[in-house]
């Protein structure tokens, strides 16, 4: 089966990133005696952040590891700051929202008013996510995850709480920095994109229903900022002659929007091309799609005369950004990217 050539660039990507120390989450397939205290001190150095793969992971306290179980194994990035770089700027594009400038500002051990130097590494803080239990405030979580109480204003400002309180099911996201992985947890990274790699070239594989079971949790990557995971996870799903049009765009669209969001101008544009190929109908409303996302789709073919036109001419839907942050009861909260 033919596959696409912008499948290439896309994990070539990814993988110069690892070997560039930008890290991700990435898969681990549970061995016989493997535990999560254990593998947090084999990939992190430290027992005591098993408690961020529990949160990761949505698990309950302590979970055993059955031998085959996969989880996922968060870590933080570094980038190098450009000669025109500020926080906010830096704040947009790797972690979607330019507000959250003064955590990523704090994480790198400085104030968001001092501009980073030209060449210096930035530590890119994993957001990761929690659902609030009853009891939990903004301090707990900040003492649970970043060892201070009073880093508690952290998590609001992160997630525009504005002071509110938390209720049960709020989902918060938790900029946690102390993730540099070890060498054998960079070694077991790259390892699990190579399996990947392989399991995207593998034969017999049901490409639609796998993207289809995975399209929501990438759309819920990308609306929680984790656009170098949106990434990697679109790729994984792969793109084949044997998926339809209609899901191959969803994910396609989903990878627009997350070089975007990294500055990656030039791959955005020409997964634009690509994406425009299976949605020929779809109109790109300026009222929904940010105009970083119609700048990079401006050199991509035009839709048919007729799509604009017809009554069921197909529209992107609105962002999770412009829903209210408190949906009606009692859907959990999402922070706003």
């Amino acid at each position: 089966m033919r596959r696409y050539r912008l499948l290439a660039p896309c994990l070539a990507w990814f993988l110069c990133s690892l070997h560039e120390k930008q890290a991700v989450a990435f898969p681990y397939t549970a061995e016989p005696g493997d535990t999560l205290a254990s593998l947090s001190e084999r990939f992190y150095g430290k027992v005591e952040l098993e408690k961020v793969i529990v949160a990761a992971n949505g698990f309950e306290n302590q979970v055993p590891l059955l031998p085959g179980m996969r989880i996922e194994v968060p870590a933080v990035s570094f980038v190098r700051a450009g000669k025109t770089d500020s926080w906010a700027g830096l704040a947009e594009s790797l972690l979607g929202n330019a507000a959250r400038a003064e955590a990523l500002a704090l994480s790198n051990e400085t104030m968001p008013w001092i501009p980073p130097k030209p060449g210096q590494e930035i530590v890119v803080p994993y957001p990761l996510r929690y659902v609030a239990a009853r009891g939990d405030s903004t301090a707990s979580i900040a003492y649970r995850f970043l060892g201070k109480r009073d880093h508690s204003y952290v998590i609001d400002r992160f997630n525009d709480l504005r002071g509110a309180a938390l209720e049960p099911g709020d989902v918060v996201l938790v900029p946690v920095t102390d993730l540099a992985l070890t060498d054998e947890g960079r070694e077991a990274a790259f390892d699990a994109v190579q399996r990947v790699l392989g399991e995207t070239r593998g034969e017999g594989r049901d490409h639609e229903e796998r993207a289809q079971r995975e399209l929501p949790r990438l759309k819920l990557a990308v609306r929680q900022g984790q656009y170098v995971e949106a990434v990697a996870l679109a790729n994984q799903l792969g793109f084949t002659e044997d998926m339809s049009d209609e899901v191959t765009a969803a994910v396609l669209f989903e990878l627009v929007k997350s070089y975007v969001a990294l500055g990656e101008s030039t791959l955005a544009s020409e997964t634009c091309v690509e994406w425009r190929r299976h949605a020929v109908e779809v109109v790109l409303d300026p009222v929904w799609v940010s105009p970083k996302v119609l700048t990079a789709c401006a050199n991509s073919p035009a839709p048919k005369p007729e799509a604009s036109s017809s009554a069921s001419a197909a529209k992107v839907p609105p962002p999770a950004s412009a829903k209210p942050r408190t949906p009606p009861a009692p859907t959990p909260r999402d922070p706003t990217p």
